[in-house]
């Protein structure tokens, strides 16, 4: 098979080698392959196969998902006290991150191949890191590189690592030696910028976390950091969509009227907002052309990483509704794969800004204008719910509150990223603030049904085109939320929440019984929620 010429490679190779990454390898070194090659590699490899049409296929068994209860961050002076302590960011020693580290280079210094891609990370140069990763597999260095920004050929000969990324999957640590919890380490040392990834293959700790880096690095410089997705209409306002996985972040981002400038990670700086990645990463399951036709066409493509999708034996053809490996399948994939991409990654500051929620107790209104407080209020609450079925045990809805939508990312204590995006409304009074549910209508899962994505995208484009400033609203007698009662393509009963359900005193109980979650819920902040935001929750 053909590989890539000497000067070829020589050009895209930094003269800022591997050393400041303490790293002496053996084996050949691939820097900064393009897609092509690095998909003939990984195929020569046996890292996985390509599916019809073209998307290279991985399978990252037994870690299918993150694996946050083994998320450590060093502690470490210069961090020590800015960091929020506990299960999401998990202390480890120094010393045991030394430890780690050396034989973590051990190891990719024994590696007969090694890939190294130089990215960036984030769209505004005034904030963005310059990232090193250093992985043994050719498909991991096609998604990071799908997935961050890629610089121009003339820049990576001088490109000069500020963030090194080691990426042992295969490596075992060692609980004893290394200070873990299992063999599966994710460890962030703040003051070394290093991060070292062991003992799982499943790509998506690759990129979130470079997304907890910047949630540390950039409410420091004055940016907030967001765990949303953005797009930009035809007149120039942008729109976020903050929400949980399953909610439709990226669905409902990647709209044909609007240019996508991002569909997961952003900040909101001074200048408006901006992507952190230079791609998508998107759930699978169940995708349809009909239902969500930009993200489909991306996995008919070559270049698109697919995880933990199972094949056709015969065609090759991806089962999109299969969960034989897991639910949580997903593909990345160039932003450039959307048509309407925004090709800077920015946009002005949001007009609109949309927290969605999959209510799986189906007692949400789907759509609702947020007060400056409401906003507040459910951005710290970061609800959503998991469906029974979809982890062993759950048998009925279950609700699940994670801090401004990301909580498993935040460093910082979750209210200093409330209040930032407060002070940023206070600046921008022109923003609106929206909820809306793309769960369950009609009763609870189970009993209702989800919420048509037909409906949904009418109630998005409502509020982003401006023909709900007006509309007349009434307020849930419940929740406390104002909602519309007339938008153009939704039944007006759709709009009704209790009204949907059969039996209107079975809605109040259920409303009645998630309302009490969300105030026990926001207790965990105390002192640090004003009484005026506490007063913006639940009436019920």
């Amino acid at each position: 098979m053909p590989t890539a010429s000497p000067a070829a490679a020589v050009t895209r190779e930094s003269t800022h080698g591997l050393a400041a990454q303490g790293l002496a390898p053996n084996g050949k070194l691939q820097w900064n392959l393009v897609a092509p090659e690095l998909i003939q590699a990984a195929i020569r490899k046996g890292e996985g196969e390509l599916a019809d049409m073209g998307p290279f296929v991985a399978v990252t068994t037994p870690h299918t998902g993150r694996s946050p209860k083994d998320k450590f961050v060093v502690v470490e002076p210069s961090s020590e006290q800015d960091v929020e302590w506990g299960p999401v960011n998990q202390k480890i020693t120094e010393a045991h991150f030394e430890t780690l580290l050396t034989d973590v280079r051990a190891y990719l210094n024994a590696q007969d191949e090694l890939f190294i891609q130089d990215l960036y990370c984030g769209a505004d140069p005034k904030f963005r890191l310059s990232c090193r990763y250093v992985t043994p597999n050719a498909w991991h260095a096609s998604f990071v590189r799908n997935m961050f920004i890629r610089p121009e050929l003339a820049e990576l000969t001088s490109f000069a690592p500020n963030f090194s990324i080691l990426h042992a999957p295969e490596f075992q640590a060692d609980p004893a030696r290394h200070g873990t919890r299992t063999s599966t380490a994710i460890v962030l040392n703040l003051a070394t910028r290093t991060i070292v990834i062991a003992g799982t293959r499943y790509a998506g700790e690759l990129k979130k976390s470079m997304f907890t880096v910047m949630n540390y690095l950039l409410p420091k410089q004055g940016v907030l950091s967001m765990h949303c997705s953005a797009n930009i209409g035809p007149t120039g306002d942008t729109a976020l969509f903050f929400g949980l996985s399953g909610t439709g972040k990226t669905t409902l981002s990647a709209d044909p009227e609007r240019g996508l400038i991002g569909d997961d990670e952003h900040g909101w700086s001074d200048e408006g907002v901006f992507n952190f990645e230079g791609g998508c990463y998107a759930k699978v399951i169940n995708l349809s052309p009909e239902q969500e036709p930009e993200i489909y066409a991306t996995t008919q493509m070559f270049g698109t990483i697919l995880e933990n999708c199972e094949l056709d034996p015969i065609t090759r053809t991806v089962k999109f509704a299969s969960q034989t490996i897991t639910e949580n399948t997903r593909a990345s994939y160039p932003l450039h794969y959307i048509g309407n991409h925004v090709p800077s990654g920015r946009g002005g500051h949001p007009k609109n800004v949309v927290f969605l929620t999959a209510d799986a107790f189906g007692v949400l209104p789907p759509i609702a204008k947020l007060s400056r407080e409401q906003a507040m209020y459910y951005f710290l609450s970061g609800y959503t719910a998991k469906v029974a079925g979809t982890e062993r045990g759950v048998t009925e809805p279950q609700a699940t509150f994670s801090a401004c939508f990301g909580a498993v990312f935040l460093v910082w204590h979750p209210t200093k990223y409330a209040e930032m995006l407060g002070a940023l409304l206070d600046r921008h009074p022109d923003a609106k603030v929206w909820l809306i549910n793309t769960g369950w209508s009609g009763g609870a899962y189970g009993v209702g049904a989800r919420m048509k994505i037909g409906y949904t995208r009418a109630m998005v484009r409502a509020a982003l085109n401006g023909s709900l400033a007006d509309a007349a609203v009434k307020t849930d007698a419940v929740f406390g939320l104002a909602v519309p009662q007339q938008i153009a393509g939704v039944p007006a009963e759709v709009l009704d929440a209790r009204g949907t359900w059969q039996d209107g005193a079975a809605y109040d109980t259920q409303a009645r019984k998630l309302a009490e979650m969300f105030r026990e819920n926001i207790k965990k902040f105390g002192a640090a929620v004003s009484d005026k935001i506490l007063a913006a929750g639940p009436k019920g």
